[in-house]
């Protein structure tokens, strides 16, 4: 990756919601580039948001909906999230707060540790084809549809944080941000779970699994409100009182020290953190193979204007290059070395490809290791 990119790298931090800056300083303190090419304002997998247009794969519809985009998803936020969402009394976040309490409200997947998806929406998002983008049904209850943006975006969960469609460094990026996600939720699972401790332990003990699916209802699926007894067996004495609860267990998190966390992360912390190091070390510096092979797998989509599109780690991005590039690049069959191959196309067709373009097609894995 070039230097001038590197310098310009902010820290994670300034990515994630501010009460993680004084409790993962060392996550936090990492650097990582910024995702120039998702661009959530102008949405680059929305008709005309991308030079990238290939509007179909397979016959089926590429792009996202304008009204949906890349949220059509429902957050599993923590409970010290939606506690620092409620307390916080910045007016921009008024609506997302009126929104936040509606679902309370509704007791469908809200439990002392989680705001979840509900039963329902888990069951559709999870058995629907090619919907991510482009169904309403599931979009996101935060979104705002006026303004094509988050009500809550301060205090978005790991998903929300970290999701991207298209990455600087294809695969290797993807790794890297799927790497942070999981950190991210480890954090969310011991923190939420802590907190939940300090206030009401009994509840602790008969939590549900965070990812079990959840039986749905006649009242969910006619749009009312969990049953009272369902609420009052989920949350104790604190049936009532959510957001008090919510509120609380966000105090309790926001008062930790980053050892105190550290502690509360445990082992799973340091491997997880670990884990973050590595594929951050391989998105940023490139380790070229020495022997590459054009990759069989990857999709050919020529372009009205002559150049063609190639995609091979995600269906949402392709390296779009001039069409008689495509030829050059079946001269890489995996039986000789990079740097034997790139002599050959000098010597006898007066053609190179640099590093920077070797680099970027291997990062999308157009390229692979032979």
């Amino acid at each position: 990756m070039p230097c001038a990119m590197l310098s310009a790298m902010p820290s994670l931090l300034e990515d994630l919601p501010a009460i993680y800056r004084p409790l993962l300083p060392a996550f936090g303190a990492l650097e990582v580039p910024v995702e120039s090419k998702a661009t959530c304002a102008n949405c680059a997998m929305c008709p005309g948001g991308s030079a990238n247009a290939v509007e179909t794969i397979d016959g089926e519809p590429r792009f996202f909906r304008p009204d949906a985009k890349c949220c059509t998803f429902h957050p599993r936020m923590p409970n010290y999230l939606v506690g620092a969402l409620l307390a916080d009394p910045c007016a921009e976040l008024a609506e997302g707060q009126r929104r936040m309490r509606a679902r309370i409200e509704s007791h469908h997947g809200v439990t002392p540790q989680w705001l979840r998806p509900p039963g329902l929406h888990k069951l559709m998002y999870d058995n629907a084809r090619r919907a991510f983008g482009r169904s309403l049904t599931l979009r996101c209850p935060f979104f705002a549809v006026d303004q094509g943006n988050c009500t809550i975006w301060p205090y978005r969960e790991a998903v929300c944080s970290t999701y991207f469609c298209r990455f600087l460094s294809g695969e290797d990026g993807w790794k890297m941000w799927t790497a942070i996600k999981r950190h991210i939720t480890l954090a969310e699972v011991h923190l939420s779970r802590w907190a939940v401790w300090q206030h009401a332990p009994e509840l602790v003990l008969d939590a549900p699994d965070a990812d079990s699916s959840l039986p749905v209802g006649p009242d969910e699926l006619d749009g009312r409100p969990a049953p009272a007894a369902d609420t009052a067996k989920a949350w104790g004495r604190f049936a009532g009182r959510e957001e008090e609860l919510y509120r609380a267990c966000f105090e309790s998190v926001r008062a930790l020290s980053a050892d105190a966390v550290e502690r509360v992360l445990g082992f799973d912390g340091v491997v997880s953190l670990a884990e973050v190091q590595r594929r951050r070390e391989s998105a940023l510096h490139t380790k070229l193979p020495a022997t590459l092979r054009f990759n069989p797998a990857t999709t050919v989509k020529w372009m009205p204007d002559g150049t063609v599109a190639l995609g091979a780690y995600s269906e949402l991005e392709a390296v779009v290059l001039p069409g008689k590039a495509y030829g050059i690049l079946l001269a890489f069959d995996g039986r000789d070395p990079v740097a034997e191959v790139r002599q050959r196309l000098r010597t006898e067709y007066g053609i190179d490809l640099d590093n920077p373009l070797l680099d970027l097609l291997y990062h999308h894995r157009v390229m692979i290791e032979a």
